[in-house]
């Protein structure tokens, strides 16, 4: 009886090690960064300068994240998020969506709107990069 109770615990003690060896190597890991896919993509209006042609745009956007509570506090805050981009998007004119250098200036103008907001609710500006993953001006 003794020969299997030592046996037993034989056998069980380098599962332990090895499970103790994975939970350390899980806290030094470092976060993993994640892209949140904002859907549905953006439609709308934009350029009302009073000229007589409809100009509309369709952006769909991915913003970086690193952390599972990052990722839950870009979630959470979602809808203010979205609202942010949409009055962005909305005072656009023609100039600043008609080209790449343009464009890349609305994506570091609401990247920055967007930390923006993170900072005023959740205390840290928590979003590192946004992407257009698709940016149509029409």
């Amino acid at each position: 009886m003794k020969a299997w109770v030592f046996i037993g615990l034989a056998l069980a003690l380098p599962t332990a090690v090895m499970a103790n060896e994975t939970a350390k190597e899980g806290e030094n890991a470092a976060p993993k960064v994640a892209y949140i896919g904002m859907t549905p993509p953006f439609v709308g209006n934009y350029a009302l300068d009073g000229g007589p042609k409809l100009h509309v745009y369709k952006a769909d956007i991915a913003l970086k994240v690193t952390g599972a509570e990052a990722e839950a506090a870009v979630k959470r805050q979602d809808p203010l998020l979205r609202n942010q981009l949409v009055a962005l998007f909305a005072q656009q004119t023609s100039e600043s969506m008609g080209n790449v250098e343009a464009k890349e200036k609305l994506r570091q103008e609401a990247l920055k709107q967007l930390q923006q907001v993170m900072n005023d609710e959740e205390g840290k500006p928590i979003v590192e990069d946004l992407l257009f993953n698709n940016l149509i001006v029409q």
